[in-house]
């Protein structure tokens, strides 16, 4: 006989979100009040420095007093806890600007007491003016001096990789501890992921690292830290000499399976899951010290006669980074 048909399934329709609820000022309320004396006064500084206020307001969502000003390019320079350059990037936004011959993206930048203007979201744009020759720059001034702090945040114009990521926070980290020893946790927008600060230790520690593949795991295992700043940072560097230690016993599974022949670009990614106690337990607890222990002796155990081609084909993930 045959079988009887199925019924058909529903349709599943998604609920649609709900459109945000109005907020923010209107775009006559933008500049219709007299600005505080904190922005006067930095009107006034910003003159006093060669520049030229074009226009002072308060943004459209939160209401905050900002300048749109232009100042003289040598006094502007990245925070020091930015990424590093990319030359090429430099060259293509260089290519661009020059191309069309106008500078539309304005930086943000925020004045130091030094008289020096910090540029948290901008690095890259800053040397491509520079290496077109320009005098100037136009920048969105905020009065703020914190706003320097949350360059991850603000960062939108070429996004960053893990390792990118990760050695910003840590400088970040390393230079606010000198600065305030708040407990870790209360600087959760700074850092946007612990993850990221024991992973840019290691990065310091060896340039060549493969955060990536470790990225994941930590995500599961690391937590901010109710330790202060300086404190916290030192639980870090010990956190960090774990995961090198872990790496070192990763790269010699990873050179054993090269020795029986095995070559692909996802070895590392490849060990690195094998041995990753938390891969089937979606959504567990899990502690760091446990999980890199329990990682350390499954690698050094690691046994690369029992690997099948099939199983390092079907793998992939995080390349060897360098």
């Amino acid at each position: 006989m045959p079988e009887a048909a199925k019924p058909a399934k529903k349709p599943t329709r998604r609920k649609k979100k709900a459109a945000a609820e109005p907020r923010g000022l209107s775009a006559k309320q933008l500049g219709s009040a007299e600005p505080p004396a904190t922005v006067t006064k930095l009107e006034e500084t910003v003159a006093a420095d060669g520049g030229i206020v074009l226009a002072s307001y308060r943004d459209p969502l939160g209401g905050h007093w900002q300048l749109l000003a232009g100042l003289p390019i040598d006094l502007i320079g990245p925070t020091p806890y930015q990424r590093d350059l990319s030359e090429t990037h430099v060259a293509r936004l260089a290519a661009a600007i020059d191309k069309l011959d106008r500078f539309l993206d304005p930086l943000i930048a925020t004045r130091r007491v030094d008289g020096q203007y910090w540029c948290p979201n901008g690095h890259h744009r800053l040397a491509a003016m520079r290496l077109l020759g320009a005098k100037s720059v136009v920048v969105l001034l905020v009065p703020e001096a914190a706003i320097a702090h949350r360059m991850l945040v603000l960062n939108t114009e070429k996004a960053h990789n893990v390792r990118e990521r990760a050695l910003a926070v840590v400088r970040l980290a390393e230079g606010l501890a000198e600065l305030d020893d708040r407990p870790e946790r209360e600087f959760e927008t700074e850092f946007e992921e612990p993850a990221l600060i024991t992973l840019g230790i290691c990065y310091q520690l060896n340039g060549r690292f493969s955060g990536g593949v470790y990225y994941p795991v930590l995500k599961r295992v690391e937590g901010f830290l109710g330790a202060r700043l300086p404190r916290a940072l030192e639980t870090r560097r010990e956190r960090a000499a774990r995961l090198m230690e872990l790496d070192e016993a990763v790269v010699k599974a990873v050179a054993d399976l090269k020795a029986k022949g095995f070559e692909s670009p996802y070895l590392k990614a490849f060990v690195v899951a094998r041995i990753n106690p938390l891969r089937f337990q979606r959504g567990a607890e899990a502690e760091f010290e446990k999980t890199i222990d329990q990682m350390l002796s499954s690698a050094r155990r690691f046994d690369a006669s029992r690997i099948r081609p099939d199983q390092v084909a079907r793998a992939g993930g995080a390349l060897e980074e360098g």
